[in-house]
């Protein structure tokens, strides 16, 4: 279990004006600025948990990671995982997570990809029957028999991030951070990093934290959302809830033969091409399957799809409304 307890943490960033006068002023005096990342941040998360810790630049939520791997220690606060402080007793904790940085690398550049899971497994010290067992799994779920062999700068960028999400489960951690998992990957690979992750916290039961700006990954991944702008969390629920609280409203693409069918109230036509409608739909004055039995009694219907209001809709309007 994570608990995450009135947390603050401030950085002091110097400045100085450009020039060389400037310059050779600030070796004797300079100018700090304080930017307070953290802000009496608080909250919970339950073992075997998938998390989408989501904000823009500069919210707080590399801060918030930081500590909870043990690199950061706040100013002030508690953070408690496993009945553990990670930045007190760093080396136990390390043990027990998984971190996964989408820019940052923990392979080795030039060697081959095995070599770099050896490194790991003499680093956590893993058992050589439970290593061979996890590299045979990992290898096979994340398809890397074919790269072992590879040099990490030989890799494409989906395959390195394959490799990657190994080496932070090869000592089976029992949280995993991830930091943009799937940044510049491709659809294919996107989707196979998902369906990975997924069944990891199926069958093993890892918990799972997820930072990204991608909200496919969010939608795909995760229920529980928390929203972190200005050092402070803002909103902490359930994925489908918070996209309520933002919109109820509903959009319904209807392709039709025949006349062009008339709207009614609790209907808004967004978009008319030949043989297609778009209408936005509110469910508090008309029910869906109300409002479908109403155009078809005007027309034939050859398809009907619905959906609410997308991730990225969502984020959009909740970074409107508390102005971050």
């Amino acid at each position: 279990m994570i608990e995450f307890k009135n947390i603050n943490k401030t950085y002091y960033i110097s400045k100085r004006q450009a020039g060389l006068g400037n310059a050779m002023k600030a070796l004797f005096s300079r100018e700090y600025e304080s930017v307070h990342a953290l802000n009496d941040v608080s909250f919970n998360i339950q073992d075997g948990e998938m998390v989408g810790y989501i904000g823009p630049n500069g919210a707080g939520k590399s801060t918030t990671i930081k500590i909870m791997c043990g690199v950061l220690t706040p100013d002030s606060g508690e953070c408690i995982i496993n009945s553990r402080t990670p930045w007190k007793d760093r080396v136990s904790h390390v043990r027990e997570i998984g971190v996964v940085f989408g820019q940052r690398s923990q392979l080795w550049w030039d060697v081959p990809i095995i070599d770099s899971f050896d490194l790991v497994r003499d680093m956590y010290n893993i058992d050589k029957n439970q290593y061979k067992n996890n590299l045979d799994e990992l290898s096979h779920l994340l398809d890397l028999k074919e790269i072992l062999k590879t040099p990490a700068r030989s890799l494409s960028l989906g395959q390195r991030m394959r490799c990657e999400i190994a080496a932070s489960l090869l000592h089976n951690p029992k949280i995993l951070f991830l930091d943009e998992p799937t940044i510049g990957l491709d659809a294919v690979s996107k989707i196979a990093v998902r369906q990975f992750i997924k069944k990891l916290n199926a069958e093993h039961g890892t918990t799972v934290i997820l930072t990204t700006h991608d909200m496919q990954d969010i939608e795909a991944l995760t229920e529980r959302v928390l929203l972190i702008g200005k050092g402070r969390i803002l909103l902490d629920g359930n994925l489908e809830e918070l996209k309520k609280h933002v919109s109820e409203s509903k959009t319904l693409v209807i392709k039709y033969n025949g006349k062009v069918p008339k709207i009614c109230a609790g209907m808004i036509l967004t978009e008319v091409k030949e043989g297609q409608l778009v209408i936005a739909l509110d469910p508090s004055v008309l029910q869906v399957s109300d409002a479908i039995a109403y155009l078809a009694a005007q027309t034939e219907l050859l398809d009907v799809s619905v959906s609410g209001i997308t991730a990225e809709e969502m984020v959009a309007t909740l970074y409107k409304e508390y102005r971050i």
